[in-house]
């Protein structure tokens, strides 16, 4: 089975930098595949795209290096069994509240004897190879967001969970569970000593934590304070700062 390159790299102790798609388009997916990412996720919770635009996305996405992933709208088997059946090596679920929560995800992405994944991996067999159903258990990344009140009580039950492999930080529905507006890159007290909570637990239970960026400075911060998997930017919010930029330059220029 092909390699999970996360994996790879969480094994030799690398940070991991993930990019975001927003838009549901194969040109613009492989457009950011080939950018340079080690990974770039197709969002379907926030982003314009459903299951009918997830099979081309993760099509352009393995024309790369760059390691397909989902974040599926909710918890629900049946989506992270598809998204996995069309070719995703990691699945992002959101608001994860409970061990139950976790548990139920995992089982999910995991074929039995260790979880309930249907058998039928459509296109994943051909992208990940003939041996995808003996090896994918060991090689399909899941990770649980932590963005409510009540996945913050339960936090350390969460990442005690067996076959979790990370836990993502959703800082704006963080926001709203610390009483917070949301907003990009927070740099609250509050926000940045629970977000390294979260890291540390995740950490004390030998399971990864990602932090979810809208920039670059603050990004190579959360590297710094540990954490091991970067998320940089969105092909959306690329767009509008790149035009914004021109726009603004040529104001300037022709003021």
């Amino acid at each position: 089975m092909r390699p999970n390159k996360i994996k790879q790299m969480w094994r030799d102790g690398r940070f991991v930098t993930l990019g975001w798609l927003s838009v549901s388009h194969g040109f613009t997916a492989e457009v950011m595949a080939r950018q340079g990412f080690d990974a770039l996720c197709v969002d379907m919770q926030h982003g314009t795209t459903d299951m009918s635009d997830v099979w081309p996305m993760l099509q352009a996405i393995s024309q790369t290096e760059t390691v397909p992933v989902v974040r599926v709208p909710w918890n629900d088997p049946a989506t992270i069994m598809k998204a996995l059946d069309l070719g995703a090596y990691g699945i992002i679920v959101p608001l994860i509240n409970t061990a139950d929560d976790a548990a139920k995800a995992v089982a999910a992405c995991r074929y039995p004897p260790v979880g309930m994944r249907s058998s039928g991996p459509v296109r994943a067999v051909h992208y990940g190879g003939s041996d995808y159903l003996a090896k994918a258990n060991d090689e399909i990344v899941v990770m649980a967001m932590i963005e409510t009140k009540e996945g913050l009580a339960n936090l350390d039950a969460i990442c005690a969970t067996k076959g979790l492999d990370a836990v993502y930080i959703g800082p704006a529905d963080l926001s709203f569970a610390l009483g917070l507006p949301p907003g990009p890159d927070k740099t609250d007290p509050v926000h940045l000593s629970t977000c390294d909570k979260i890291r540390d637990t995740a950490h004390k239970h030998g399971i990864k934590a990602v932090m979810h960026c809208a920039s670059a400075a603050f990004a190579a911060g959360s590297v710094k304070r540990g954490f091991d998997m970067i998320m940089l930017t969105s092909d959306l919010a690329s767009m509008i700062a790149g035009a914004r930029r021109q726009l603004d330059e040529l104001k300037a220029a022709t003021a």
